[in-house]
């Protein structure tokens, strides 16, 4: 018979171990189910439209509604913030045309590129904590990412890449050579991988098949691939998964509770995620999950657990928007980087670009926007004291280019409205807001 004692050690270690199991998945699942206790907290799923349905500025509204109807647009969520106080949060259109659900703004929605953003400030968050250094190398026997299956290095100027190149896109791949995160055919056939093909497998390809296409620190040319390496620098550094560090060290404390990596296929899509659609001649395109199956171009053309750090986040604008008042420089709430950090992050010298951010001028206008198959985005902060958050659940073709017609309505909105109410929806809680006014020229 076994002792007693041993017995009770059995059961210990057996509770422990399950209970881990339990725990950790509850934790996933916390981080990645928008119908989790958490979600409920989120700011985004305590308004409505109607709290931001002022007098003063619904006849500015009709710009937005023009804007939707000329380019065929069917959802859009805005988000606006004054001073870094959420003075507007509200949904146009349709989120699902097909049920006729009108978008709220506790919908989600693609954000694409603006996921740099993100991933950017978590990389800064790691320095400022002594857990990496920018000008750590990434590959090679002294990379962060040392491991054996990442050793099959076809140019060795690869092992001079560090975390800074990668952020400022200057990590050695141009756009013109194809950006491995968007060639599942290309690589399952050259690895001899079925689909789909998972990030470790896009960055074995790419660094055992491709020569680099210029010297690292040369010049700057836009990367998807390099943005998507770093999550894996990040759970290397961390011990964690990337998007649970996210979630759990950056999002959370700032109570923001509904922003996850999204989902490429239709059946996966959040309860409180839009329908995304595209208006233009080529809507399908070939599955990245299936051979010689065509798919809505938005719907499975691009694995986004590939694309994950580099565009895959989905959020609503408010929780967006909450998210940039913390690193937006401004004195109203507490930034979670450095002021040094900060700049460091909106420097780039003639040819270069920022990290995370798309453009920053040096009059304090940062912007940074993001497009996909279905989707068309752009956060930017003013230097006037604005920032605002625009999200569509509608593409046409035209790409990065289109953002600059939202920037284009959205600073036409704002500069119409002459008061703005003085309360933050970021701090509602209460059935009414009081509306009460300042003005937008103070």
């Amino acid at each position: 018979m076994v002792p007693m004692s041993i017995n009770k050690k059995l059961i210990a270690l057996v509770l422990v171990f399950f209970g881990g199991i339990v725990i950790s998945l509850s934790e996933r699942s916390m981080s990645l189910d928008s119908g989790s206790d958490m979600t409920r907290h989120a700011i985004s799923h305590k308004l409505s439209n109607a709290l931001s349905s002022y007098p003063k500025i619904a006849d500015n509204e009709e710009k937005i509604r023009e804007f939707l109807n000329r380019w065929n647009i069917e959802g859009a969520s805005v988000a606006i913030a004054k001073n870094e106080r959420l003075v507007y949060a509200k949904g146009f259109g349709y989120a699902n045309r097909e049920d006729k659900e009108r978008v709220r703004p506790k919908h989600l929605f693609r954000v694409a590129s603006i996921s740099k953003l993100i991933t950017g400030v978590a990389v800064m968050r790691l320095n400022e904590a002594g857990k990496l250094d920018l000008h750590d190398q990434v590959f090679g026997e002294n990379g962060i990412l040392s491991d054996p299956k990442y050793q099959n290095i076809r140019d060795s100027r690869v092992k001079d890449i560090t975390i800074y190149h990668l952020l400022t896109h200057s990590g050695g791949w141009d756009i013109y050579g194809g950006d491995p995160v968007f060639m599942p055919y290309t690589i399952s056939r050259a690895m001899d991988k079925e689909l789909p093909i998972d990030l470790e497998t896009t960055i074995k390809y790419t660094l055992s098949q491709r020569r680099l296409d210029f010297t690292p620190g040369t010049r700057s040319s836009y990367s998807n691939f390099g943005y998507s390496v770093l999550a894996k620098v990040i759970e290397k550094v961390t011990g964690m998964d990337y998007e649970f560090y996210v979630t759990s060290r950056i999002l959370n404390p700032l109570d923001i509770y509904d922003m996850h990596l999204g989902h490429a296929r239709l059946s996966k899509r959040f309860s409180n995620e839009v329908k995304y659609y595209l208006n233009s001649r080529n809507k399908t395109t070939f599955s990245s999950f299936h051979y010689r199956k065509r798919v809505p171009r938005y719907y499975g053309g691009t694995n986004l657990q590939v694309l994950g750090a580099a565009g895959a986040w989905i959020a609503s604008p408010a929780e967006l928007l909450k998210f940039l008042v913390h690193i937006d420089g401004f004195p109203g709430k507490k930034d979670i980087l450095s002021q040094k950090t900060l700049n460091q992050m909106i420097y780039s010298k003639p040819g270069y670009r920022p990290i995370g951010w798309v453009s920053t001028t040096y009059n304090g206008t940062w912007r940074r926007s993001g497009s996909l198959a279905g989707t068309s985005a752009l956060l930017k902060r003013c230097n006037n004291g604005f920032s605002w958050v625009m999200l569509l659940n509608t593409s046409n073709g035209q790409g990065h280019d289109f953002t600059y017609k939202i920037d284009e309505v959205m600073s036409k909105f704002i500069r119409k409205v002459d008061e703005w109410p003085q309360h933050d929806l970021f701090e509602y809680t209460t059935p009414k807001p009081l509306y009460t006014y300042t003005s937008a020229k103070r």
